[in-house]
């Protein structure tokens, strides 16, 4: 069996609902930063990567547009 608690309604205490309070809101925003050809080909070239600067390109917009979540 469970206790049960009986109170009289003035000892309750109200507040109101705010939604806000119970969203968690995302890291990702606050720790964004630009990514840049510099650091895409630095990256390319601590691992090892073969690459051209069509792909650098191509991979900068990527990852920029997936960071923005378009």
């Amino acid at each position: 069996m469970k206790k049960i608690e009986i109170v009289k309604a003035n000892e309750v205490e109200i507040e109101p609902f705010i939604l806000s309070d119970f969203i968690q809101h995302k890291a990702a925003h606050s720790m964004m930063k630009k990514v840049t050809k510099k650091e895409l080909k630095h990256l390319a070239d601590n691992i090892g990567l073969v690459y051209d600067d069509a792909q650098i390109v191509f991979t900068k917009k990527l990852l920029s547009a997936y960071l923005l979540g378009k």
